[in-house]
Order: C-alpha cells, then structure tokens, then sequence
C-alpha cells in the first residue's frame, strides 16, 4: 500500500503494509528513535506523536497507529518538535530550566505531550500528562514546565501543517455509503476506527489481520450534533469528541470519560468501537443502555434501529450480521438523574473494575422509571433489572435504594479476577446505589472532593 503524509514537514510516501504500526515505521525505517517503544500497547506515553488533520492538531499513541490511518494526515516526532534550525521548542526549552527529566526515556513522549497541549492551548495537564508515564522525575518539575511554557507563542516552525496536508490517495472508504458497498463484497473485513483495541491484536497477539478497511475518512460516520431533544452520535466520533459534546449536557458522564483511558487513546478511541467490540468492561455501553440509547446499524443499504442493550447477546457474541457495522448511535440529549460512577484501582487511565450508570425518574418523590446498568459484572454490560423492579412504585428514599440492595444478587453473577473478587464488586454496586442515592440529594459523593 502506498500511503503520502506529512513528516515534520516533509511530504513522505512510502510502501508499506496497512497495519504496519508508525512507530516501527518512524524507528525502523526512519530512523527516528526519539519516540520510544514502552508498553506497545498505548498505556506509557513514551511513543507519543503529533497527528494533524482537518480537525486539528491532537496527541497519539503511535505504537497502536496503523500506517493505513495516515494518508492525508500530518505527523510531527520529538525530532519535529524542534525548529529546522535546531531552535528548541518552548516545551523543550521549559523542561531544560525546570529539570523535566532524569533517565529521559519518557521525556520524547513528555515533550510531545505538552507541545500538542501548547498548540491547543491547553492549561488542563493532569489530563494531558495522564497518559504519560514518568517514574524518575515525578509530575511535579514537568508541570512547573508545561506552566512556565504556556505563555510563550506556538513557533512559526510548528504551524501550517494542517495548511499543507497532501491528498489522500488511499483506497480507505470516504463515506458511509461507501463503506456499506465494500462491506457488502467483503463480510470478512477488520474495521479499524481508532486502532486501540484492534491495534493490541497486532502489537500482543501477532495477528494478521485480513481485508483491513479504516474508517478515519469517512467524515459523515463522526458527526456529533443536537436535533431537537436528541444528541445524534456518529459511530467514529472519537471519545474524546463525545466528552466535550456531552460535558453540559451530561456532566457526570463527561466527567467519567475524563478518566477514559488516556488523552493520547482518547483523541484515537471511538464510541462507536467501544461499543461494537462487546467488551463486558467497556465504559460507554452501560451509560447509554441508561440513558435508554438506540443503536443504528446498517448492511448495504437496509438500516435498523435496536436498543443498547438488546445489542449485547452472550460475551463476545453481538447482534451484528457480517457485513453489517454501528452506523451512529441516538440518546436523550437531557437526563438530569444520570450518575456514572467508574471504580478502578488507579484514578486516571486504568480499566474499571465495576462501572455503574444510574437513571432513575421521580414523580412527586415516587419512583416512576428506572435504568440502571453495569458494566464489570456479567459477561456483558447489563441492565439491573431486579433493582429497577424492586424501586419502581415506591417512594424515593434512603430505606427504599436500602431494600433493593439484595436484588443485585439476583441481577449478577460477577466473576473474580486480577481486578476484583466476586464478592467486592457486588458489594461495590450495591454502595452505588446509595452514593447515587445521596448524589441526587445534592450530598458531596466524590471522595477526591470531600473534606473534614
């Protein structure tokens, strides 16, 4: 496949297989190993480059990026961060005087990290940062870096990528029409939309991967829009896209995709392939199956329309023919009662062990409508429709959510792993239940936030 993209700067084509990752690419036949190879999975931050394109300028995991995602696209490396004079960046110079470094391994990811932050203009560096790992100099000097850069303008060297972007010669599909057509003559097809988790089937488990087809350049797949009282989600629209539409309109779900993963996976990761891939553990599926979500598939040119959670069959086993692929995803663009609560060992980028999405309806302090979901205790994301029962009809109270509590037992099963025991997660669901409980009642509920 020959693919044609910005190189800091310099237009490049190359011959290469579609799923060659950049960072082999960028180290292997480039020779640019400033970006480093960590976990090759997308946890570390150490191979973090900048990728622009019509949308802008965003940070990206390049251990997990196909080289069948960047025709059409602008790349910058740690090498390109750096003017063509070999004038440093004002991240780069900030790091220097701040003593943003000690062994230097993550540094490169570091100093990308923050240089995209710069362009953006960016001051939110714990979320910036959370994908970038540092055990040597600790978060502090970076940060007092990262500050000490912000005011200082964006070099003239790192704009006008996205002025210069070379055409897309590619063969990927360039609308959903498209797209229908060729999975029509190829069911057999990997859909790659953000690469995270295809990407680890290549990175971890050596698997090629037959007839690949990516999504990024159909545009009409991402769109994020309001009709009426209905926020329309395309399938490829990035999970970070969907934080900043549903940040006012649903906040404590914005607030869990805040800690979805990293910002480099974020700006990379859809909502629609997280909903697609099935996972038990998925975040997203047990707050839009809460939300009363309506799924949109489409095979060639017949389209239907299922609810969430009807879409989840059996673990790893989903209501999607070959061929057929999520077109777009529909949901209340108002739900004032929705909590998602994410309960994980770590805070930032770290996969749940228990996620709960509460969606209770009150009438006059009663009870008229519940959906609550969970993902992390069955085999799929799952409605608890034994708490539902046991809550609607009756009054709102704290001896009401306290008398349904025995009814997740009858709802889940969950199994014991590395993350949590069986016994912990049902208990730790049952607690959400009365955190949302005191969370309605307008109670401080988010520990990070309480205080003596």
């Amino acid at each position: 496949m020959e693919i044609s993209f910005l190189l800091n700067g310099e237009t490049v084509t190359a011959d290469c297989a579609p799923t060659e990752t950049l960072l082999d690419f960028l180290r292997l036949r480039r020779h640019l190993t400033g970006t480093k190879e960590g976990c090759n999975e997308g946890d570390c931050g150490a191979c973090t480059v900048m990728v622009t394109d019509e949308d802008g300028t965003h940070s990206v995991n390049s251990c997990i990026l196909f080289m069948g995602q960047l025709p059409g696209r602008a790349v910058r490396t740690v090498e390109g961060v750096n003017g063509p004079d070999g004038a440093m960046h004002p991240v780069q110079e900030a790091m220097v005087t701040h003593h943003g470094s000690q062994c230097g391994f993550c540094t490169p990811g570091v100093v990308v990290s923050l240089a995209a932050a710069h362009q953006e203009g960016r001051h939110d560096w714990d979320s910036v940062l959370a994908g970038n790992l540092c055990r040597c100099t600790g978060y502090a000097p970076i940060i007092r870096a990262a500050e000490a850069a912000a005011g200082v303008p964006v070099p003239v060297w790192m704009k006008g990528d996205g002025d210069r972007l070379p055409a897309d010669h590619g063969t990927a599909p360039k609308s959903a029409d498209e797209l229908a057509a060729l999975l029509v003559a190829h069911p057999e097809a990997t859909l790659i939309a953000g690469a995270t988790d295809v990407g680890l089937w290549v990175t971890k488990q050596l698997r090629d991967l037959p007839f690949p087809v990516f999504l990024n350049r159909c545009a009409d797949l991402r769109e994020v829009k309001i009709a009426g009282d209905t926020l329309h989600i395309g399938a490829t629209a990035t999970v970070e896209e969907v934080r900043k539409a549903v940040e006012s309109l649903h906040p404590s779900w914005a607030a869990m995709l805040s800690r979805y993963a990293s910002l480099q996976v974020r700006n990379a990761a859809t909502v629609g392939g997280n909903v697609a891939n099935g996972s038990p553990i998925g975040d997203n599926p047990p707050v839009l199956i809460a939300l009363g979500a309506t799924l949109h598939l489409r095979k060639g040119d017949a389209r239907r329309s299922i609810p969430a959670e009807s879409f989840f069959i059996d673990y790893g086993r989903q209501d999607r023919a070959p061929g057929e692929f999520l077109e777009s995803i529909t949901l209340p663009a108002a739900a004032p009662a929705l909590r998602v609560y994410k309960l994980s060992k770590r805070f930032d980028q770290d996969i749940s062990a228990v996620l709960g999405a509460f969606n209770v309806t009150l009438d006059a302090g009663r009870v008229t409508a519940a959906r609550i979901a969970f993902g992390g205790m069955a085999g799929v994301p799952k409605r608890a429709a034994h708490v539902e029962a046991a809550l609607v009809g009756r009054d709102w109270s704290l001896a009401a959510v306290t008398a349904a509590l025995p009814a997740f037992a009858e709802d889940f099963t969950p199994m014991t792993d590395m993350r949590a025991s069986a016994a912990y997660r049902l208990k730790t669901a049952q607690n959400m239940a009365l955190r949302y409980f005191h969370d309605l009642a307008g109670e401080q509920v988010q520990v990070r936030e309480v205080s003596a």
